[in-house]
C-alpha cells in the first residue's frame, strides 16, 4: 500500500467512525453533525494536502476533538475507534518522539473519561487500543525506514563492487596490453634492423611478436571472461608465480637483458599472491624496457620474515618515470589486494621496484 493510499483509507476510516459515533452519541443532532463534519474535513485535508510534521499533528488533533465530543462519557461509542486510527496515522507518518507524544496524549483521553465516569467499563480497552496502535505503527515505521536504509546501503555496495570490478579489469587489461605492446615493439624493431642482414632472424622476431600478441589477446579474453557468469568453464586460467620464468623469457627473446633469481618454489606463492607477483614483475619489466632499453634488469623472488619479497632492479640510469603513473599505482594496488605493499623509486645506480607479499 502506497503512502497516498494509506492516507485516503485513514481519512475514510475517520469519516466512518465519526458517522457511527454520531448515530450512537448522546449529544444533540446539530452538534453531532458539526463534529462529523469537522472530523471528516480534517481527514480529507490531511489526506489531500499530504501534510506532515506538526501541522499534521494539529490537523489530527482537530479530528480527535470531534471524535471525543461524540463519544464523551460513552465508552461503548464507536467514535473512540477513530482515536486508534489517529494514533496509527501519527505513528506511521511522524518521527518516533512526535508519534509517541501524540499517542500519549490520545491514550490519556480515555483515562480522563474514566476519571469522570467510573461506571463505564470500556475505557481500559480504548486505552490499550490506542497504546497498541501507537506502539505498532512506530515500530512498523522504524522497520520500514531500516529496510529502506539497508536497500540504499546494498545498492551502494553493489555499485562500489561494480566500480572495483571495472578497475580490476582495467588494471588487468593495462598490464597485459602494456607488456604485449612493449615486447612486440622490441621484436618488430629487431626484425626491422635484421631484415637486410639476417632475414631468418627477422622472421624469427616477427614470429615471436605474433606469438606474444596472440597469447596476450588470449589473456585479455580471459580477463574479460571473469565478468561472464554464463560460461565459467570457458575461462582461461590467469597467470601465477609459476609463469614468471616464461614472462622473463619473453623479454629475453625480445633482446632485453633480464635475469631471474629465486630461492623458493614459485608454485608456493598460490593463485592470488602468484598473480600479484606476476603482474608486478610484468609492469616493472615493461617500464624498465620502455624507459631504459638495453640496460640489465634483475628480478629476484625470495622469502623473508614479512612474506615473499619481489624486487625488480634496473642497474642503468632510467629515463623519467612518473612516480604516480597508472603503472606504479597499479602495482601498489596489486600488492595491497593481498595485504602487501610496494615501493618504487630511483636508486644510486638505477631504479628499484620492491614488493612484499605476506
Amino acid at each position: 500500500m502506497t503512502e497516498r493510499t494509506a492516507r485516503v483509507v485513514a481519512a475514510a476510516a475517520l469519516a466512518l467512525f465519526a458517522a457511527l459515533g454520531a448515530l450512537m452519541t448522546d449529544q444533540g443532532a446539530a452538534a453531532a453533525l458539526v463534529a462529523v463534519g469537522v472530523t471528516t474535513a480534517a481527514g480529507i485535508v490531511l489526506a489531500w494536502r499530504r501534510v506532515t510534521g506538526w501541522p499534521m499533528i494539529a490537523g489530527l488533533a482537530v479530528a480527535a476533538g470531534g471524535l471525543v465530543f461524540l463519544g464523551h462519557l460513552q465508552s461503548s461509542n464507536l467514535s473512540w475507534m477513530g482515536l486508534c486510527v489517529i494514533a496509527a496515522w501519527a505513528g506511521t507518518a511522524s518521527p518516533g518522539p512526535v508519534a509517541a507524544g501524540a499517542g500519549a496524549v490520545l491514550a490519556a483521553v480515555p483515562v480522563a473519561e474514566w476519571l469522570m465516569d467510573t461506571s463505564e467499563p470500556g475505557w481500559g480497552a480504548w486505552f490499550v487500543g490506542i497504546s497498541f496502535s501507537t506502539t505498532a505503527t512506530v515500530l512498523a515505521r522504524r522497520l520500514r525506514l531500516t529496510v529502506a536504509q539497508l536497500r540504499a546501503a546494498q545498492a551502494e555496495l553493489a555499485e562500489r563492487s561494480r566500480a572495483e570490478e571495472r578497475n580490476r579489469i582495467a588494471a588487468e587489461v593495462h598490464d597485459v596490453i602494456g607488456h604485449a605492446l612493449t615486447v612486440s615493439l622490441l621484436h618488430v624493431a629487431g626484425a626491422r634492423l635484421a631484415l637486410d642482414e639476417d632475414p631468418h632472424e627477422a622472421r624469427r622476431s616477427l614470429s615471436e611478436a605474433e606469438r606474444l600478441t596472440r597469447n596476450s589477446l588470449e589473456e585479455v579474453r580471459a580477463t574479460l571472461g571473469l565478468i561472464r557468469a554464463d560460461h565459467p568453464d570457458a575461462r582461461t586460467p590467469l597467470p601465477t608465480g609459476e609463469d614468471l620464468p616464461e614472462l622473463v623469457q619473453s623479454f629475453r627473446r625480445a633482446g632485453a637483458d633480464v635475469e631471474l633469481i629465486t630461492d623458493e618454489r614459485l608454485s608456493m606463492l598460490g593463485a592470488n599472491r602468484g598473480l600479484a607477483a606476476y603482474r608486478i614483475v610484468q609492469e616493472a619489466l615493461t617500464n624498465a624496457t620502455r624507459h631504459a632499453p638495453g640496460r640489465p634488469v634483475v628480478v629476484r623472488v625470495g622469502a623473508t620474515r614479512a612474506g615473499t619479497m619481489v624486487t625488480v632492479r634496473n642497474d642503468g640510469p632510467p629515463g623519467p618515470t612518473p612516480v604516480n603513473g597508472s603503472g606504479l599505482r597499479g602495482m601498489r594496488e596489486r600488492a595491497e589486494s593481498v595485504g602487501g605493499h610496494v615501493t618504487a623509486g630511483p636508486t644510486d645506480s638505477g631504479w628499484l621496484v620492491e614488493a612484499v607479499l605476506p
